[in-house]
């Protein structure tokens, strides 16, 4: 089993509330717009940091992490992007990225909206955080933590932090 720490649209500020929610993760995953310290703080936590670069995120960022990341967790196939809309309102292109993948679990940031979606026409499971930083027209910040069991996805907890 693999607990999940999720956050995305830091622009920058990372509130201590988000590593204390973590504190009992495996992994945090982060899905883009870090802006400048965040990534640095949460790889000195020394839990395994994946993520994505967003369309705020400068050379240093973009440097570390890639556009766009597939992997396996346990038994199931990540996809992560920054910018990839969801069910029913993909971004350009990414539809057919997830089907390629074989994606049963889609992760994306961007719109500061807190979306779970299942897309039954592709059998996979979109999460985006929402955003857990003061930038943005959010009225709350929000983290998601979740398990992967084997090929399970399960116990998944939306956090509110309190207002932006």
């Amino acid at each position: 089993m693999t607990r999940i720490g999720l956050l995305s649209d830091t622009h920058g500020w990372l509130d201590e509330a988000v590593l204390r929610h973590f504190d009992n993760c495996d992994e945090l995953w982060h899905g883009g717009d870090f802006g400048p310290g965040v990534a640095e703080a949460l790889v000195a936590t020394g839990k395994p940091l994946r993520g994505v670069y967003g369309n705020i995120d400068g050379g240093d960022i973009r440097a570390q992490f890639p556009r766009t990341l597939t992997w396996n967790c346990e038994g199931v196939r990540v996809h992560m992007i920054h910018i990839g809309g969801y069910p029913g309102r993909y971004a350009p292109g990414v539809r057919d990225e997830l089907v390629r993948e074989g994606a049963r679990l889609f992760i994306s940031g961007h719109s500061h909206i807190l979306k779970v979606i299942y897309d039954p026409k592709i059998s996979c499971l979109h999460m985006n955080p929402g955003a857990c930083g003061r930038q943005g027209w959010h009225q709350v910040r929000t983290i998601i933590r979740f398990e992967i069991d084997g090929d399970d996805i399960r116990h998944c907890e939306v956090i509110e932090l309190g207002p932006r």
